[in-house]
């Protein structure tokens, strides 16, 4: 019997430089020159929010091309992308093991790919993941703490004391939690489905409530 295996081609489209012209105004010439189908979207170091995605989504539907993957160097962009669903991968940074050493005091690190136990990962700004968090592993920032999958191991936002730290995820189920010094159990019920949530220091203790994750985007 024969074997037939479908290759599909994924084109790449590069938006243009943010200083020389806007994407918007530049999309019409590119997808002249741009063939139908699935595209890797580098979107260089334009920032670009939950709205300025999902416009870019429709303008390429209509035209018959599809988001494959984006590439971004803007770490904003990489969350926009995962808050609508879309994969997104940064590109242009410094290696992690660099950027653990000496990152800026604000800055946001990002991890993309599952942390298994056993792994541990942090950053002296916020930070985010992109992927899960199983059980065993565990995540620490001296700001806030993102995690764009399954938070299911060890958090620790607010390591230095930031009292106003945040954690964040689409599927807040962790052994344990911690902010600054207050420490708290993870719910044991199950989320809500497509509904991310996030804890927060009230009155001294840790409180779970829903999270709009465009929040975290900037919409």
């Amino acid at each position: 019997m024969e074997l037939i295996l479908e290759v599909r081609r994924v084109i790449t489209l590069y938006l243009p430089d943010r200083r020389l012209q806007h994407w918007r105004d530049a999309l019409p010439d590119l997808l002249t020159s741009c063939p139908a189908g699935r595209l890797d979207l580098h979107c260089g170091d334009w920032s670009l929010t939950c709205t300025d995605l999902r416009d870019l989504q429709r303008i390429l539907e209509v035209s018959g091309r599809q988001i494959h993957r984006l590439e971004t160097t803007v770490p904003e962009t990489v969350v926009s992308a995962a808050a609508i669903g879309l994969e997104g991968r940064l590109w242009g940074d410094s290696p992690p093991d660099a950027a653990r050493e000496s990152p800026s005091p604000r800055s946001l690190m990002v991890h993309q790919g599952t942390l298994r136990s056993g792994d541990h990962f942090q950053s002296d700004g916020s930070l985010l993941v992109v992927g899960d968090v199983n059980p065993g592993a565990r995540i620490s920032a001296a700001a806030d703490v993102m995690v764009w999958g399954r938070l299911r191991g060890v958090a620790h936002a607010g390591r230095d004391g930031a009292t106003g730290a945040k954690i964040v995820s689409l599927h807040l189920r962790p052994l344990q939690l911690r902010i600054a010094s207050v420490v708290a159990r993870g719910p044991e019920d199950q989320p809500v489905a497509g509904m991310a949530e996030q804890a927060r220091l009230v009155d001294g203790e840790i409180v779970i409530e829903p999270a709009d994750p465009q929040s975290m985007a900037r919409t």
